[in-house]
């Protein structure tokens, strides 16, 4: 039978999902733990079977990237209180341009922002929403959901929560997130809280109201999260023709993506898909990196630090609540953790649309670790790679459009593509053509 509950990460505690928990007696965090045994009744092969019939439904859950691999989330819940907005099914970048230019054998991007919210934050709250659906209307006195964010994770709540009809909260850093994040949110219904203080502030602040059991955490300590952002390891495997690249980098913030990147590949192992594990690569932005800082003392405890601004701002936390799952990850993946410069990662990001993206500056952060770590050496030339992207470029534009003006404070542009204002005359439309062509 297939079945799923919380389990302490530290001890052998159990809570049903129909319990509000986030952590165990001692403090410790949860995950979702299932019955591996009943995942053995199908072979590999028909596994494959499986999801790839899936892939080519039009069943409504099917369409979800998240839920055509319901057996492996949350495998108890009645179809009837999944709630979805066709999330997952990302298209897999080829940047096969930009692997020649640095000279690696293979490299694909993860588009996890092509979602209905622009992030892969989406994959997760379909969950986490769906099994807080189903908790009201077997009578749980819930009466809303809420989250600490830096503008994804708000955006996320409040679509899901309002196409359930759940009242949604969400606390963010006044003046710390773009325009496109911030209107989401409002957009969609939500009770709007900025406070003057940083995500980690906000963080601080959502966990002592969600105290009370009545209003429902959705932050990524919530290990339903990961359930569902777990499912971006299956998808890029299915897409590469059930296999995984040498590495996958992945920027890292409140560092539950990174865990949950791994726990997919954990069930992929299990389940006998794949037969090898792929390096798992953190990137942080050197402005908001305490977990460089910890993996550069291998990982002796996590020393939070006050996170400065940076352009990656979703990942400008200091006090990541998910580290010790991120450790283990990194621990389990033979992984290396990274930081980048604002300059790395503006040029990172901006270089990257030169072969047709349009990278948000999470996703720069990654490919800036990338390209600082193939000139170091400690990425070969022969190696396949997946960079996972994390949010739409467009949530984003004021960073886009700063860089290319060049009014990022502080940066160089060196991809910069300015704008040719010029008469209405068509000679000096030619003369311009001629001097650029």
């Amino acid at each position: 039978m297939f079945h799923a509950e919380f389990k302490s990460i530290s001890d052998k505690d159990t809570y049903p999902l129909s319990e509000v928990v986030y952590r165990d007696k001692n403090g410790s965090l949860l995950e979702v733990s299932h019955n591996r045994s009943a995942w053995r009744t199908r072979s590999p092969d028909e596994w494959r079977a499986l999801f790839r019939v899936r892939r080519s439904s039009f069943f409504p859950i099917d369409l979800s990237g998240v839920w055509s691999k319901r057996e492996l989330v949350l495998p108890e819940i009645p179809e009837e209180d999944i709630v979805t907005l066709k999330e997952g099914w990302t298209p897999l970048f080829d940047a096969q341009k930009l692997a020649k230019e640095i000279k690696l054998k293979s490299l694909h991007v993860k588009l996890c922002g092509n979602s209905h919210t622009g992030s892969f934050k989406d994959l997760g709250m379909t969950v986490l929403v769906s099994q807080v659906n189903h908790l009201v209307k077997k009578g749980a006195p819930i009466k809303a959901v809420a989250c600490a964010s830096t503008g994804d994770t708000s955006a996320a709540l409040s679509a899901y929560c309002a196409t359930a009809g759940i009242p949604s909260i969400v606390f963010l850093p006044a003046g710390k997130i773009s325009i496109a994040q911030l209107v989401q949110p409002i957009s969609n219904g939500s009770i709007v809280l900025a406070l003057d203080t940083d995500f980690d502030g906000c963080m601080k602040i959502v966990q002592e109201v969600t105290a009370d059991k009545s209003i429902y955490l959705a932050n990524s300590m919530n290990s339903l999260r990961i359930e569902g952002q777990k499912t971006i390891s299956y998808e890029l495997c299915q897409e590469l023709g059930w296999q995984l690249p040498d590495t996958l980098i992945i920027p890292g913030g409140n560092l539950g993506n990174v865990s949950a990147l791994a726990k997919g590949i954990d069930d992929l192992l299990e389940l006998g898909l794949v037969n090898r594990k792929p390096r798992i690569i953190v990137a942080q932005a050197e402005n908001a990196n305490p977990f460089y800082q910890a993996y550069k003392r291998d990982f002796d405890k996590l020393e939070p630090v006050q996170a400065q601004k940076t352009l990656a701002s979703a990942i400008q936390i200091g006090n990541p609540v998910s580290y010790p799952k991120a450790e283990q990850a990194i621990r389990d993946y033979n992984g290396i953790v990274e930081q980048v410069s604002e300059q790395e990662l503006s040029d990172a990001a901006h270089r990257a649309d030169k072969i047709g993206l349009y990278c948000c500056p999470h996703t720069g952060v990654a490919l800036g670790a990338l390209f600082k770590l193939k000139e170091k050496g400690l990425i070969s030339s022969e190696e396949t790679v997946v960079v996972v992207s994390t949010a739409h470029g467009l949530k984003f534009s004021e960073f886009k459009a700063a860089y290319h003006e060049q009014k990022l404070k502080g940066i160089t542009p060196k991809y910069a593509n300015a704008i040719h204002r010029l008469p209405a005359k068509a000679n000096a439309v030619m003369d311009v053509l001629k001097e650029v062509l």
